[in-house]
């Protein structure tokens, strides 16, 4: 039974007289939300031609290849930073002191390599929205060329000896991302058939 609030001037002989219940203002709303309301399920989209494309836009590209790749740095210049720091404590530092140093060497780290990692992103989400809209293709060839032109325009300040390797680096790092994403899209698509 669920509590039901008295009076002050209750007695305990009007319990057995008094049939009431509480009333609650959400009893006839026991409906499916999209029977209430008449929600869509599929994404709305503002003009027929983005329906057709199955891929993001470029500012959502931007957003997100430029926030993943930030993460990743941040996370990769945490580890870094932790390791650095225990590394440089010295055996008569008091615990204050050691924990001291491996935030600081951690906050260096994680500001260092999380922009770097996130300007790269940026500069491959750039490159990529590029790609697609001069070839009018959405295929793994732009992810290898957004990744050559990335790798070869972030080193392009070290000299022109490491443009091409940084390019090759880029470009064999972004095809692997993209044959890996397409090996795990079949294997979900085979499992979903068994």
């Amino acid at each position: 039974m669920s509590y039901q609030p008295r009076s002050s001037n209750h007695n305990e002989s009007d319990d057995h007289h008094d049939n009431r219940r509480l009333y609650s203002p959400y009893q006839d709303l026991r409906v499916p939300a999209q029977t209430l309301y008449k929600l869509f399920t599929s994404p709305e989209y503002l003009f027929q031609e983005e329906s057709i494309a199955q891929r993001r836009s470029w500012g959502e590209n931007l957003t997100y290849y430029t926030g993943i790749s930030y993460l990743s740095g941040t996370v990769v210049g945490a580890g870094k930073g932790l390791v650095k720091g225990v590394k440089a404590s010295e055996a008569r530092d008091t615990m204050k002191l050691r924990v001291n140093r491996i935030l600081n060497a951690s906050g260096h780290a994680v500001r260092t390599i999380g922009n770097r990692v996130g300007v790269i992103g940026l500069v491959y989400a750039v490159m990529e929205s590029v790609m697609v809209k001069a070839r009018d293709a959405d295929d793994i060839i732009n992810s290898v060329e957004a990744g050559l032109a990335t790798g070869a325009l972030y080193k392009a300040a070290a000299g022109p000896r490491s443009v091409p390797v940084a390019g090759a680096i880029g470009g064999i790092a972004f095809w692997s991302f993209e044959i890996s994403k397409e090996n795990k899209f079949h294997a979900e698509k085979i499992h979903q058939w068994k």
